[in-house]
C-alpha cells in the first residue's frame, strides 16, 4: 500500500513539473512579444529631434505665440529662449503722463507713443511759441518795455516780482518768461511786440501753429495760463523742433539761473523751472526745455534732447505728481539708449 501512495505522489510531481515546463515558455513568450512590440511602436513613431523652422519673419512655423506674454512664457521653459532672444517685440515704457511721445527730430521715426493726438491744456509750453513769434517779428529785443497794469494776470491770479512801472528790455523778459516761466514777461512781450497789440500777436501764434503743420492746436493768450490753451503731444514735438531752429530759445530755455536787477539795491535770482536742466548734464543732454502746469492740464514738459548723438524730442502732457514728467523723460532716455541701433 505505501508503495502505491509513493507511485502517485511521484508521479503527481512529475506531471506538475511537466505542465509548468510546458506553460512558462508560452507566458515567457507572450511577454517578449509584447515587450518588443510596444518598443518597436514607440520607436516607429518618435519624432526625430531638431531645431524649429522658422519663416522669413523670423516666427517659428505653426505656432502662435502671444507677443505681451513672450518673454514671461520664455522664463518658464514654454518659449525657447532663442525665441525670445530674435523675435519678441519690444515694449515701451510705462510713464507717468498720459500723453507722450518721442522721436528722432532727423528722421521723424517715433519710438514712443502715447495717446499722441489726444488734445489737452498745455499750460506754460505756449511760451515756446510766444517766443517763435516774437522772434519771427523782428523787434528789437534791445528795446526797454514798461510793465504795465494789462500785463497782471487775473485768470489764476499769479504773483510776479515784475511790478507795474517797471522797464526791462525784451531780450531779458524773454529770457525770464522761457527760463522761469514769467507769465508777465510773456504778457509784456506779446503787448509790445505788434502795434495792434496782444489781439494781433495772438492771430500770429494761431498762424504760426497752422505753418508748421499743428492742426490740433488752438491758442487764445501768450502764457498757457488758460486752460483752452490746447494741443497735442505730436502737435508740440513741431513746435519743439521748430523752436530749436532760434539759438535764442535755445539759450534761453537751457540757462540755468539768471540775475535780475530791479534797483541799484536789489538783485533777484531766477532759476530755470525744469530740474533737469538744472541738474547735471551727463544725467541728459538737452538742447531746448519748457515746463508747463496749471491745474487743468497738470504737470507738463517738452525737451529736445541728445541721446546717443541722436536728436529726440519729448513731449509729456499731464502728467502726475511733480516728479512724473521728470521720471518719463529719463525712462525714455534710458529706452532709446537701450535700443539697437542708437
Amino acid at each position: 500500500m505505501k508503495k502505491i501512495l509513493l507511485l502517485l505522489t511521484t508521479f503527481c510531481l512529475a506531471h506538475s513539473t511537466l505542465v509548468f515546463a510546458e506553460t512558462q515558455p508560452v507566458k515567457h513568450k507572450h511577454k517578449h512579444k509584447h515587450t518588443t512590440h510596444n518598443k518597436h511602436v514607440s520607436h516607429k513613431h518618435k519624432r526625430p529631434h531638431r531645431t524649429p523652422h522658422t519663416n522669413q519673419q523670423g516666427l517659428i512655423a505653426g505656432v502662435n505665440f502671444p507677443a505681451d506674454d513672450s518673454i514671461d512664457d520664455a522664463e518658464s521653459g514654454t518659449i525657447p529662449k532663442d525665441y525670445v532672444n530674435q523675435t519678441s517685440v519690444r515694449k515701451e515704457p510705462k510713464l507717468y503722463s498720459f500723453s507722450a511721445v518721442a522721436l528722432n527730430a532727423k528722421t521723424g521715426e517715433i519710438m514712443v507713443s502715447k495717446n499722441p493726438n489726444t488734445q489737452l491744456p498745455i499750460a506754460s509750453i505756449t511760451k515756446l511759441m510766444t517766443a517763435v513769434v516774437v522772434l519771427d517779428s523782428g523787434v528789437n529785443l534791445d528795446e526797454y518795455v514798461t510793465i504795465t497794469s494789462n500785463d497782471v494776470d487775473v485768470i489764476k491770479n499769479t504773483s510776479s516780482r515784475l511790478k507795474v512801472g517797471m522797464q526791462f528790455r525784451r531780450r531779458d523778459l524773454l529770457l525770464l518768461a522761457l527760463m522761469s516761466s514769467e507769465n508777465r514777461a510773456a504778457y509784456a512781450l506779446s503787448s509790445t511786440t505788434f502795434k495792434g497789440g496782444r489781439s494781433i500777436f495772438i492771430r500770429k501764434m494761431n498762424e504760426k501753429a497752422k505753418d508748421i503743420g499743428m492742426n490740433n492746436t488752438q491758442f487764445y493768450e501768450p502764457t498757457g495760463l488758460y486752460h483752452l490753451n490746447k494741443s497735442t503731444a505730436l502737435d508740440l514735438s513741431k513746435l519743439v523742433q521748430t523752436a530749436y531752429t532760434y539759438s535764442k530759445i535755445r539759450h534761453d530755455t537751457t540757462t540755468k539761473n539768471a540775475d535780475v536787477m530791479f534797483g541799484p539795491r536789489y538783485t533777484h535770482r531766477y532759476i530755470n523751472s525744469d530740474s533737469l536742466v538744472r541738474a547735471n548734464k551727463t544725467q541728459l543732454q538737452i538742447e531746448i526745455s519748457k515746463t508747463g502746469f496749471i491745474n487743468e492740464a497738470g504737470h507738463c514738459l517738452a525737451l529736445y534732447s541728445i541721446v546717443n548723438n541722436k536728436p529726440i524730442v519729448m513731449v509729456f502732457l499731464n502728467s502726475s505728481g511733480k516728479s512724473g514728467r521728470i521720471i518719463d523723460a529719463i525712462t525714455v532716455k534710458n529706452y532709446v539708449q537701450s535700443m539697437k541701433g542708437y
